[in-house]
């Protein structure tokens, strides 16, 4: 192993800098899909950050002389969207004592709230020694920049410790995941479920089946531009619904299917054999792992979510033996469908030290009030017990 002495740090303004092969060295295997190159390069190419989105990139990179050792994800953000860990109330009181809070350095994913390797270490290297390294890098960044604050979210608990040893806060966060027991089918992974769980589910599904729709799946290999046109029409018009803007633009989604086609899932529910919804499934085979991401319809009909998002994702994961399938950031309505309440953590350093102490206050009241949450929610298991019987 090199000497410390002999490590650099470098800043990116552009992830295109670095080869894609050499990013990607750094992945370990359960890193998932959504710090690849291809993903990470796809989301500044196509303007969803950078610019004037109030996503600046500022990728940090460790290097051994000329070789790549580590990385985080960086950006330095003007605000706090697309984060999916809510920290507008400490900006608000951060200016209320005349501090500004933004710009505020973050080690995320964008937009997507999915734990994950967030400390990128080669082969070789003493992992110890480059994740000691990067967070105290990312600690002066904040400070000699002057920035309020560096926020790293869902990091894997591993490297959540690191995060803690080196003065940062952890916070927790409420997801809602699907686990796969060996279930042969759908009706089998019902058969889990309390009586009262089993019945709504299978009325919510007899309801869009008497609409005549049915659901077309498309691998990523096999989806046209057509078909993310169409899925690009219907993720845009659930923004519009909500009276906002979405995060991902079509060209962003068109490019993803282009590099990353072997980790892209549609599903379109029709009718008639036209079009009326689209979902979308982020596949890992190698954590054995689907994420839900986007969904969206052109026409309402009562249930069609549920079913375009959740029960043919579900019916996907067990046909395809994948064990988990996580549903993403908050809705307690998921655990009437079968998904069951998951604690994750974010790490936070406030660099002013009085501002610092009130927010651990806040993070321990808070702590024990998700811990409170959680315990509630498992009083009301969807699943009829632990095991399931084949």
């Amino acid at each position: 192993m090199a000497e410390p002495d002999t490590f650099q740090f470098e800043i990116l303004d552009r992830l295109s800098d670095i080869p894609a092969n050499q990013w990607n060295a750094l992945l370990s295997l359960d890193a998932g899909p959504f710090l690849r190159h291809e993903f990470l390069n796809a989301l500044e190419e196509t303007g969803c950050v950078g610019g004037n989105t109030g996503w600046q990139v500022a990728h940090l990179v460790m290097r051994d002389k000329k070789r790549l050792v580590g990385a985080l994800p960086l950006y330095i953000k003007q605000h706090s969207y697309g984060e999916f860990v809510f920290d507008w109330s400490w900006a608000q009181a951060y200016e209320q004592q005349g501090m500004q809070y933004f710009p505020k350095a973050l080690c995320a994913v964008p937009f997507t709230p999915v734990q994950g390797s967030r400390i990128l270490i080669a082969p070789q290297m003493d992992i110890s020694t480059v994740r000691t390294k990067l967070v105290g890098q990312l600690k002066n960044l904040a400070i000699q920049n002057g920035l309020s604050s560096a926020h790293v979210l869902f990091p894997h608990a591993s490297e959540a410790i690191e995060f803690k040893c080196q003065g940062f806060m952890l916070r927790d966060s409420v997801q809602f995941h699907w686990h796969n027991q060996n279930f042969q089918n759908f009706e089998h992974f019902l058969s889990a479920l309390t009586m009262k769980r089993r019945k709504n589910i299978r009325r919510e599904r007899e309801q869009v089946a008497r609409e005549r729709i049915h659901f077309r799946h498309i691998s990523g290999a096999a989806s046209t531009n057509a078909d993310w046109e169409f899925f690009y029409r219907c993720y845009q018009n659930t923004y519009i619904e909500h009276h906002s803007s979405p995060y991902l633009n079509e060209a962003f989604f068109k490019m993803w299917a282009k590099y990353m086609p072997e980790n892209l899932h549609l599903i379109l529910a029709e009718r008639n054999s036209t079009p009326i919804a689209a979902s979308l499934i982020v596949v890992d085979p190698i954590s054995s792992k689907a994420y839900g991401r986007y969904w969206g319809a052109i026409e309402h009909i009562p249930c069609l979510h549920f079913e375009t998002a959740y029960y043919q994702a579900i019916e996907y994961c067990i046909t395809n033996n994948i064990q988990t399938f996580e549903g993403g950031a908050q809705g307690e309505h998921k655990m009437a469908r079968g998904f069951l309440p998951t604690t994750i953590q974010s790490a936070h350093y406030i660099a002013d030290t009085q501002f610092a102490r009130a927010v651990q206050h806040f993070l321990d009241r808070e702590h024990q009030g998700i811990g409170a949450y959680v315990d509630e929610l498992s009083e009301h298991s969807p699943l009829k017990s632990s095991k399931v019987q084949s």
